[in-house]
């Protein structure tokens, strides 16, 4: 992973403070290779020829420097982009806006038609900083006198050729001729006929030029498929993809580095063996982490971009891009995870119906078709479950020797009166209740509404509460899937700790005199668990619950936006007795256990 050294990194670039809190807000680590050439020229103020394709990364590449040169103090219009249609105005309109989401007073404006003109007249008397437009809206308005560009500093001309393509050419010129001689001009288009040529030589002073040619060498051995995001929140889908394919080593891909935390944690939740790598990991942690999935004890690494950069590790089966790339070049260096060395590979892309021109750039640049793909049905995931208990026991009838179970079962058939049938099938259920063969998957919902799922943790509260016409109205929940006036609390008592939600409601509502309808959510970790309490808790209480005992190991209560509130120390037995016993220890998980051989007969 020494490669990952040598990558320019977007703040060494010199771009204004709000651009690069935008870019990081964003999940951006590294330039793509027509932001790094583009960038620095552009910043400088020199005119700018690129040929690059779409799905390159072009809007950044331009937005990022001119906004970084914007003077706010002023409300004239500074910079003009001209775009083909008005699908890619809005969609640079909203880039742009985003890049600049802190720039207090920045003002930006799309102009296409068949949006009204009051609408656009209004905004123009108001004052944009940037007019987004196609040629023959920013025409009109020019023959208006609506649109003013004395005060303009940079034009950029997106897609020229599509331009040229569309007929649009023509009025590009007119409206080159309204701006001012010494305005900066950015000319990028994917391919470069004579007639762009021809503008270029006409309206650009000693441009830089620039030649990006998308990467296309996407292995065969690699099967492409996507997934259009609809109906399942992604972290549902993600798991009942996971259930069925047939995956070894796996990475995950996420744009920004707190979610390579936050979706390893989630699936470690779900009984996945993951772990996140990104760039505020340390060298050494990386690489642990890294010779951890080589050596198979770790399964999913979920990562950035930069920090797979050089990867290579044998067993990577299956790439996923949770998040899609920002560009096509990113997109090739993902899938080459896999499928090295003529190895098989899969890799899968989740899709947002927004992103459907992201798809069609990387197909096009790579060359490959995409196929789209079906998520397993309850069916598909039962199935594969079943088929694994069954090979779990062929292996263990295979691998473990069993004279002492076989007169155990013996024993208690002949005191039961029990058939042998019965007693498996009692057997079988204590195995796989954790993870049960028929497990209800999740409802489908709305993506766009991503709030979370009550998970089985919280299965209890049903119970308690009665039925929904019993139950008071649903609070209010944060971005967080908290209800108001709750505080979330970490406790260091996890599924490992053999812990059930009813032993921590149990133990909370004990100790701390509150109704079991005053605790909130629970989430299980493996070494921890979160739980929301009241946030008027009094600190006699709090105090109290950080004494007490679950499953033989003390909560240690504390606040999870305050970790100067941890406990020092934890405390002894002799401090509290245990409030809840354990309960008795369950079945092992039977996808994850491995019969050991069968020792020789000597």
């Amino acid at each position: 992973m020494s490669s990952e050294e040598s990558i320019i990194l977007f703040s060494q670039l010199g771009l204004a403070a709000p651009v690069l809190q935008a870019i990081e807000d964003a999940g951006y680590e590294a330039p793509s290779p027509i932001q790094a050439q583009s960038i620095p020229p552009l910043l400088e103020g020199r005119d700018l020829l690129g040929m690059a394709q779409t799905g390159t990364g072009k809007t950044a590449a331009f937005s990022l420097p001119l906004l970084s040169r914007l003077d706010l103090s002023r409300s004239e219009t500074q910079i003009l982009v001209l775009t083909p249609t008005r699908e890619l105005a809005i969609q640079v309109a909203e880039a742009m806006q985003g890049y600049a989401r802190h720039m207090p007073g920045f003002h930006i404006l799309p102009v296409y038609g068949g949006q009204s003109m009051d609408i656009q007249l209004r905004q123009l008397r108001r004052g944009a900083h940037v007019v987004v437009g196609t040629p023959g809206r920013v025409q009109d308005h020019l023959r208006r006198h609506t649109l003013k560009l004395d005060s303009l500093q940079a034009v950029v001309l997106d897609e020229a050729d599509e331009m040229l393509r569309m007929g649009f050419i023509d009025d590009v010129e007119a409206i080159l001729q309204h701006t001012p001689p010494e305005r900066q001009v950015a000319l990028f288009s994917a391919t470069m006929p004579d007639v762009i040529r021809r503008v270029a030589r006409s309206h650009l002073r000693d441009p830089v030029e620039i030649k990006v040619k998308s990467k296309t060498s996407t292995v065969s051995t690699i099967t492409q498929r996507y997934w259009q995001v609809s109906g399942l929140h992604k972290l549902d889908a993600l798991t009942r993809i996971l259930e069925v394919e047939d995956t070894d080593g796996l990475i995950i891909f996420v744009r920004t580095k707190t979610a390579t935390v936050e979706l390893a944690e989630k699936l470690e939740a779900r009984g996945y063996s993951s772990a996140p790598l990104n760039g505020d990991m340390n060298q050494v942690l990386r690489e642990k982490t890294v010779e951890r999935l080589k050596n198979g004890k770790l399964d999913i690494v979920v990562a950035t971009d930069v920090a797979a950069r050089g990867l290579d590790v044998e067993r990577i089966s299956h790439v996923v891009n949770y998040d899609i790339p920002h560009d096509t070049e990113a997109y090739v260096h993902r899938i080459g995870r896999t499928g090295r060395a003529g190895r098989k590979g899969v890799a899968i892309l989740f899709v947002a119906p927004r992103e459907q021109r992201m798809l069609r750039a990387i197909e096009k640049a790579t060359n490959q078709p995409i196929t789209p793909m079906q998520l397993p049905t309850r069916e598909d995931i039962s199935g594969r479950r079943v088929a694994q208990f069954k090979q779990l026991i062929t292996e263990t009838l295979e691998a473990q020797e069993l004279d002492f179970f076989a007169e155990l079962i013996d024993s208690y058939q002949a005191e039961s009166n029990v058939g042998l049938g019965e007693i498996a099938a009692a057997l079988a259920w204590l195995v796989q209740r954790e993870r049960p063969l028929l497990e209800e998957l999740p409802e489908i919902r709305a993506e766009r509404n991503e709030r979370p799922r009550r998970d089985a943790s919280e299965s209890w509260r049903d119970k308690e509460r009665g039925s929904r016409s019993e139950r008071p109205p649903r609070r209010e929940r944060d971005d967080r899937g908290m209800e108001a006036g709750m505080v979330r609390y970490r406790i260091e008592v996890g599924r490992e700790d053999r812990v059930q939600p009813g032993n921590i409601v149990g133990a909370i509502a004990n100790e701390a005199g509150l109704d079991s309808r005053q605790i909130g959510q629970i989430r299980l970790y493996d070494h921890y668990a979160t739980v929301d309490l009241p946030e008027n808790l009094p600190a006699d209480k709090l105090r109290h619950l950080q004494s007490t005992w679950v499953c033989g190991k003390p909560l240690q209560i504390w606040p999870l936006n305050d970790p100067s509130a941890r406990p020092k120390r934890a405390p002894s037995k002799t401090d509290k007795a245990p409030a809840v016993a354990a309960p008795a220890a369950k079945a092992r998980k039977f996808i994850k256990a491995k019969p050991a051989k069968k020792p020789a007969k000597g």
